[in-house]
């Protein structure tokens, strides 16, 4: 029977990884805990701490950054636009401007 490759997410690879840095346990016990080779949690840990210095640097993105919908701002904008405008030549016509 031929195995799927598997996905992990982000954050059980940040535990994973995290577990192998607190050396508690050893990479072999770590590997069967969490049904990983011990070569994936060693490579996981070295990635782990080679971006970290980005959570200090400011280059993450928040989850309010990632939900803004920028067409629909951009569609708002024009929207507004408009209307000014039309507000405009309708305040000219009438000489409040």
């Amino acid at each position: 029977m031929k195995r799927t490759r598997r996905k992990f997410s982000s954050t059980f690879k940040a535990k994973v990884a995290i577990e192998a840095l607190k050396e508690r346990e050893t990479l072999a016990v770590l590997a069967e805990r969490f049904e990983l080779h011990p070569n994936q949690i060693s490579q996981w840990k070295q990635e782990f701490l080679e971006n970290s210095q980005q959570i200090f640097e400011g280059k993450h993105t928040s989850k309010e950054t990632e939900d803004i919908d920028t067409e629909n701002l951009y569609s708002k904008i024009g929207k507004l636009e408009m209307e000014n405008e039309f507000l405009k030549k309708n305040l000219k016509k009438l000489g409040h401007l």
